[in-house]
């Protein structure tokens, strides 16, 4: 009992996680009453048509849980404060996210019929497909979120000084690429989703960050007082 209390103590910031299921209502009810029926905004480029869908894709799309939950996880062990700064980040641009689909209700047109039986990858989408609807695209979380985890493993000192730590930036870099190439490719977003991730992220990094994005951990100025906590 003892050991569970110190436990709880220890890591009581993690608190802030139960914003996940908050995030959950609000976008389970925006999925069920922005429809094919009711209509929505349509986020279609002319880009969006020269993107071949490619259901391999799908791996990377999948594997983004994951590189969330683990980024979060890790940071929440390591290191409260990129802990702090990394739940700033995805929180609110996901609530920014939710607010844009409440009042702005939008979604794409363009997603290809899939055979299930082709190969497994197929078989992923389809059912992908099936539990997500085309609706509340904009602006891509599935995007956004990876470049927070990006940025906030490229600001962290532990991973910059440990064994792995370069192998660990440039894997990084390369999931969150292929991730947001990946909610193209497999017809999830359009290019405009993914520009407007991109663009919010942006604008957050400045905001719960404040300094050059990318810099070396080393070299990276004091952040925001409303996101500086103590160790």
């Amino acid at each position: 009992m003892e050991k569970l209390k110190a436990l709880i103590q220890k890591y009581k910031h993690a608190w802030i996680l139960v914003y996940a299921l908050i995030y959950i209502r609000w976008f389970s009810y925006l999925e069920k009453t922005i429809t094919v029926h009711t209509g929505y905004h349509v986020m279609h480029a002319r880009l969006d048509d020269l993107i071949p869908f490619n259901e391999y894709f799908v791996i990377p799309y999948f594997i983004w849980f994951g590189y969330v939950a683990v980024t979060v996880l890790y940071l929440m062990i390591h290191n409260k404060d990129d802990y702090y700064r990394l739940c700033a980040f995805l929180f609110t641009g996901m609530t920014i996210s939710l607010i844009i689909c409440s009042i702005f209700p939008n979604g794409t047109d363009f997603r290809p019929q899939v055979d299930p039986d082709k190969n497994l990858c197929s078989y992923l989408v389809y059912h992908l497909y099936q539990t997500d609807t085309c609706t509340n695209v904009f602006p891509s979380i599935h995007c956004y979120n990876s470049i927070g985890c990006h940025i906030a493993i490229m600001q962290s000192r532990e991973i910059e000084r440990s064994k792995h730590g370069r192998l660990i930036r440039w894997s990084s870099f390369v999931l969150c690429l292929l991730i947001c190439m990946a909610t193209m490719f497999l017809k999830q977003h359009s290019v405009l989703d993914v520009c407007g991730a991109v663009l919010m992220a942006m604008v957050m990094y400045g905001v719960v960050y404040g300094y050059p994005a990318m810099a070396p951990a080393g070299d990276r100025r004091k952040a925001p007082e409303l996101f500086r906590q103590e160790r």
